[in-house]
């Protein structure tokens, strides 16, 4: 299952900054630009909010260009992402990077989790194949936490840290972009 192989080891990369940002944004919030807890509160809620239209927003471009395509552009909105937190200092900033978040939290999830389910062969046992997708987020949550808390003992910073989530996301895209190459070279074969 090369294709299936392909686009897992995406997911796994992406994943790693995708979860790890989801989780590590108030952390960045209150040590690194000293927000009070009251406005984290408001942060995560505009990020729900605004995941419920981006989850919409996204699956009307997946229906008009294809799963992949759509999840390699949200990819790289998510290395801009990094890039703007990397160099975000004001709480407008943080509240802007937080509406951006949540337009492509919720599709980059539930696109992932679709495309997956689209990729994988026709079986009865769909429980083994999403257990394994499953797992392969947990574990993808695990290591990017792991290093960006590594990277922030290491230089002291918590923005360097943002560093390695882009070459996460950035890995990711290339693997888009090889399960997206084999999609289409398994399309052409079977015509």
């Amino acid at each position: 299952m090369p294709l299936l192989k392909r686009y897992l080891i995406s997911f796994f990369l992406y994943s790693m900054g995708v979860q790890t940002v989801m989780l590590a944004a108030t952390l960045f919030a209150s040590q690194v630009l000293h927000l009070a807890e009251t406005k984290l509160i408001i942060s995560l809620l505009l990020i729900q909010i605004v995941a419920i239209a981006g989850a919409y927003i996204i699956a009307k471009l997946s229906n008009k260009y294809g799963n992949i395509k759509v999840l390699m552009f949200t990819v790289i909105i998510w290395i801009g992402i990094c890039i703007s937190a990397y160099f975000t200092t004001t709480e407008i900033q943080f509240y802007i990077l937080a509406t951006v978040v949540g337009l492509v939290m919720g599709g980059i999830q539930s696109l992932s989790r679709s495309t997956y389910a689209k990729i994988m062969p026709e079986t009865h046992d769909t429980a083994s194949f999403f257990s394994f997708y499953d797992v392969t987020e947990k574990v993808a949550i695990v290591i990017g936490m792991f290093s960006f808390g590594f990277v922030q003992e290491l230089t002291g910073n918590m923005r360097n840290s943002i560093i390695g989530l882009i070459i996460f996301f950035f890995l990711g895209l290339i693997f888009l972009f090889a399960t997206l190459k084999k999609q289409s070279s398994i399309q052409l074969s079977k015509l």
